[in-house]
């Protein structure tokens, strides 16, 4: 997806007037706490497997090969698509393995009605937004959705209040809402003002929904901060994946900003900085950057590519020919596709939040 042309242009005279600062596995390091549940709400950084496999669907494509081939790579068995938008873990999967879990939690359309498993579930739905996102599938549902699913089996006593005491909450919202497909496309940026008030409703969106999580009494939550969307392989295929787009990374922080002025300081609430984890790795300054940043050769070209314009990784032909390139090494490539990072990229940004995020959780909480 493509950040909405209007955004472009506004942001780039926003650019000239404001200056908005920009900036191995990870242990299965089990917190000093008992978190032994989690629930995930969010988008594709962390869909393990909510969006329906529809044969031939580019928005089912996580379910079929390449998908989930870092295990054919490196264990003798068959590749295992399991509805990851990646080559094998994702966000989710190293956060619960900081917690002692195996893995993300089961994925809400995956489990039987009226049940919960002991480890949590992911609520988290590929291509959502804080708002419609109309480029997507006709259900997809936005962030406060998801929380509505949790809170009725809250509400119907399927998740116990021992396990919401023993929670801890991922929001994951990656820039869906800015997107093109976003319905904030119809006419809403006719001035500068707007574009602000947009971001600020976003940003908003995301703090009402933490909210409501608390007040149904998940102890801990966490919230991605926006990652630098222009360095998404989408957004620099135009410029031969050299560099990252400005105003798509501006934009990034602009959303940022508001985010940290509205949570940051909030109690039992820890944003987590994929911004920096990110462009640590792929967006640095010649000899500055993280030790990770040099495990990776190819920092903003994706390892699974479409062969031709508008195609997409996993896509086939009618008489099943492979119409995408696969990179020789996924572990050398920071992208997946264009726009998801490989389990590689995961490792690598997990390992650099790991330190803060089990700080906060290691911290009695807060009534």
């Amino acid at each position: 997806m493509k950040l909405l042309p209007t955004v472009i242009l506004l942001l780039l005279v926003l650019l000239a007037f404001d200056d908005v600062e920009a900036r191995g596995t990870p242990r299965a390091h089990r917190s000093n706490h008992q978190w032994s549940s989690m629930f995930v709400f969010g988008d594709d950084f962390v869909d393990n497997g909510n969006v329906p496999n529809i044969v031939g669907e580019k928005t089912s494509r996580q379910w079929s090969y390449p998908y989930g081939s870092y295990r054919n790579s490196n264990w003798s068995g068959a590749p295992v698509p399991t509805g990851r938008f990646s080559n094998y873990r994702m966000q989710s999967d190293f956060i619960a393995r900081m917690l002692g879990l195996t893995e993300a939690p089961p994925a809400y359309e995956l489990t039987s009605d009226q049940s919960c498993d002991a480890s949590g579930m992911t609520f988290a739905f590929g291509g959502a937004g804080v708002f419609k996102v109309t480029s997507t599938a006709k259900k997809v549902p936005t962030l406060a959705a998801q929380v509505q699913a949790f809170k009725r089996l809250v509400n119907d006593n399927v998740i116990s209040t021992r396990q919401l005491h023993h929670s801890v909450a991922l929001i994951a919202i990656s820039g869906n809402d800015y997107m093109s497909g976003s319905e904030a496309n119809n006419g809403f940026y006719s001035s500068f003002n707007d574009l602000y008030i947009y971001m600020g409703n976003v940003a908003t969106e995301i703090l009402d929904n933490v909210a409501q999580l608390q007040m149904l009494g998940v102890r801990k939550v966490l919230v991605n901060n926006l990652h630098p969307i222009g360095c998404m392989p989408s957004q620099t295929s135009s410029n031969n994946y050299t560099t990252c787009d400005l105003l798509g990374n501006y934009g990034a922080s602009v959303h940022n900003k508001y985010l940290n002025q509205m949570i940051g300081e909030r109690d039992n609430v820890h944003v987590l900085d994929l911004y920096s984890a990110f462009t640590d790795i792929v967006n640095h300054a010649p000899g500055e950057g993280s030790d990770r940043s040099k495990d990776f050769k190819r920092k903003l070209t994706p390892c699974c590519e479409s062969s031709y314009e508008g195609g997409y990784c996993g896509e086939r032909s009618s008489s099943g020919k492979h119409l995408y390139d696969l990179c020789e090494n996924p572990d050398k490539s920071f992208y997946w596709d264009e726009t998801h990072p490989t389990h590689a990229g995961w490792e690598a940004v997990m390992e650099a939040l790991e330190q803060p995020l089990m700080e906060f959780l290691d911290q009695d909480y807060v009534p």
